[in-house]
């Protein structure tokens, strides 16, 4: 046997432990012979190394140091999910996609919702490549160096399976690892872990990954992301990627009814605490995969899946004091100050009122004792006040009239449920979230430039605004405090790179209230730049698509402020995106405006991903479903039968994958 084959078999033979040990619970050797075996696979490769492969069991083991983790575009989006609180609610979101499918024959899988850090591995060649957390769904970190160290994970699935594709998944931490983590760091005198949620997110983002090889890190595997067309259904993608090595659970069931989902939600929710692990809810996809295309997406959430929300935790506690928060657009933010409490593995002492009317409707008051839960398990709320406990001495509580912060008066507008501070340039928390909005990663990316970095900056005179940021020298930074030369550069770096940005991301930087992310994209790319954008007028504004009047009004406020257009001339002459670039223009035409498509079936010139962006390349709208307003539906291969039925019906024509290229050619 050669040295290579050797190496080879050693690799082959501990992949198949590992699997055994950690994914199937059986070990077949004793964690001595692994060890041996290790050893010498180490030596091997380590007098070889022109063998040297990333996904060796010895690479498990950690030691790559990451300073900073890169920011990855997600290839394929990771949608959040729609929660679900009740039989009627599952009930609703059955009847809305029975509608789009044309059928009540609808088939479901159940899962556990765990309770970890979302993770997206990819896997090229049937060899994984990389790690990227889920960030904000468009993208995240690469953490790659800290996964390989994740023993459940396959770096080499073995078996028949896809070639190129992305399996979706949990990293968490088990409960019998978490408590032994907490038993370790009590004996050394350390502060114990909250939860284990957090500290499973945590353990991603250390440096060191030979920290996060000591963790007792797990993955359970919830999704198959492939453009190849091996399986029909969402459960048989799961059960062939059990098959070959990845940790699917086996807690996974099918249904034929909401009934059945029912039964399993109702299982579920008694005896989820004898579980290994934590889970806050139950997920219930469509099982066909036909089906899940035909149904697609909404601007946050496939159609095909909905979670159900276990009932949240519950505690009382005595409200001590409501005190008011000012975010960067000025809106006024009341806030519960509690006594101390742990609810759902977490201390909480503060949670939202909302506003006026919410503090008027539970008619909150301090010194109250209130119950409070977690909203979804994240933001704790009140949900009502103990009346029985309320001390006879109480009053009830007049809403902030003046801002906290610069004590400029309230303002609130007929029909918002917010008061607002109308001191946009001179009240500090609005000056300085400003900024961090615009150096935040779905906006300008800036690295090295934090939250609490802007907060010192404005303190010590040197930005009042984010066009300020391009005024930053290294030598003025230095003398800050926790600010070393190497910092300092990185910042101003990061602040020059930023000038790379595109214009749609710069547009939503600016801030312009009501303008969020996607709505930026759609006006930079029908306006193509700053200018066009603040010349235009009202019609001109709500002509465009899903632009109404609240934000076109906003725009215009924001056009016609003399501060701004200072803002924006000082911004394009340090060089900032204030326009499409030409690269950018150079595909795109008008060929398409005004026309809607909707995309269905399997194509073989383009991808689906590749079809939709060349109708938005040449100006037209992309639709999930039919109606009188679709120009034309693409239809690839095997398009659902209710879709088909429905373009009939409105006689809606319908063209090949080749009809719509020659159409764009």
């Amino acid at each position: 046997m050669t040295t290579e084959q050797k190496i080879q078999q050693l690799r082959e033979e501990l992949r198949e432990h590992n699997h055994n040990y950690y994914v199937l619970d059986n070990a077949t050797i004793s964690d001595y012979e692994f060890d041996i075996k290790l050893k010498e696979l180490e030596k091997l490769e380590e007098e070889n190394p022109q063998f040297f492969d990333a996904n060796s069991p010895t690479q498990r083991v950690g030691g790559g140091i990451t300073k900073n983790f890169e920011t990855v575009t997600h290839k394929n989006r990771m949608y959040s999910l729609d929660n679900s609180y009740s039989k009627e609610d599952l009930l609703d979101w059955e009847k809305r996609i029975q509608k789009i499918l044309g059928t009540e024959d609808i088939e479901y899988t159940c899962e556990l919702k765990y309770d970890g850090a979302s993770i997206n591995l990819t896997f090229e060649k049937g060899e994984f490549v990389k790690a990227v957390t889920r960030g904000d769904g468009f993208q995240g970190d690469n953490v790659t160096t800290n996964i390989r160290t994740i023993k459940s994970i396959p770096l080499k699935p073995k078996g028949d399976f896809v070639s190129d594709f992305e399996m979706r998944g949990e990293i968490i931490l088990p409960l019998d690892g978490f408590n032994k983590m907490n038993e370790e760091r009590l004996a050394k005198g350390e502060e114990a872990y909250r939860n284990p949620r957090n500290t499973a997110s945590g353990s991603l983002k250390l440096q060191d990954s030979a920290e996060v090889a000591k963790r007792p890190l797990d993955c359970l595997l919830y999704q198959v992301v492939t453009d190849e067309r091996k399986y029909k259904t969402h459960f048989e993608s799961l059960e062939n990627a059990r098959k070959v090595g990845f940790k699917v659970p086996k807690t996974i069931a099918l249904a034929k009814s909401i009934d059945e989902v029912f039964e399993f939600v109702n299982h579920w929710d008694e005896k989820r605490h004898d579980l290994p692990y934590e889970t806050d809810g139950v997920v219930i996809k469509v099982n066909n995969l036909q089906q899940q295309e035909e149904l697609g997406y909404t601007a946050k959430a496939p159609r095909w899946a909905i979670a159900y929300k276990f009932k949240a935790e519950q505690v009382s506690t005595v409200l001590n004091e409501i005190t008011y928060q000012v975010g960067r657009t000025g809106a006024v933010t009341p806030v519960a100050n509690l006594e101390p409490v742990e609810l759902a593995g977490t201390i909480v002492k503060r949670a939202s009122l909302h506003n006026a009317d919410q503090i008027e409707k539970l008619d909150i008051r301090i010194n109250d004792t209130v119950f409070v839960e977690k909203g979804g398990e994240i933001i704790p709320k009140i949900i009502k006040v103990d009346l029985s406990k309320r001390p006879e001495d109480s009053e009830p509580t007049k809403y902030a009239t003046n801002c906290p912060e610069c004590d400029t008066e309230l303002i609130r507008t007929e029909g918002d449920a917010k008061h607002y501070c109308p001191n946009e340039f001179g009240c500090a928390p609005q000056i300085t979230g400003r900024i961090q909005h615009y150096i935040s990663r779905k906006a300008m990316d800036i690295d090295g430039l934090g939250g609490e970095t802007v907060d010192l900056l404005r303190k010590e005179g040197l930005i009042q605004n984010y066009a300020d940021l391009y005024d930053l020298k290294v030598e003025q930074v230095i003398p800050l405090e926790r600010m070393a030369e190497k910092s300092a550069q990185n910042m101003v770096d990061g602040i020059e790179k930023s000038k790379e940005i595109p214009f749609e991301k710069v547009l939503f930087a600016l801030g312009i209230r009501f303008v969020g992310e996607t709505v930026a994209k759609k006006l930079a790319k029908h306006f193509k730049s700053i200018d066009n954008l603040m010349a235009a007028d009202f019609e001109t504004l709500v002509a465009v698509d899903e632009i109404g009047d609240r934000i076109a009004q906003s725009i215009i406020d924001f056009s016609n402020d003399l501060g701004n257009i200072q803002l924006i001339d000082r911004l394009k002459a340090y060089g900032v995106q204030l326009e499409v670039s030409a690269e950018s223009l150079e595909n795109q035409t008008d060929k398409l405006q005004g026309k809607v498509f909707v995309v269905s079936g399997v194509f073989h010139q383009m991808s689906r991903n590749e079809l939709k962006k060349a109708i938005e390349d040449n100006g037209g709208k992309v639709s999930s479903s039919i109606s009188k307003k679709t120009t034309y539906i693409v239809a690839g291969d095997n398009m659902g039968p209710s879709k088909l039925t429905k373009a009939e019906n409105l006689g809606i024509p319908i063209i090949s994958e080749q009809d719509f290229i020659d159409m764009i050619d």
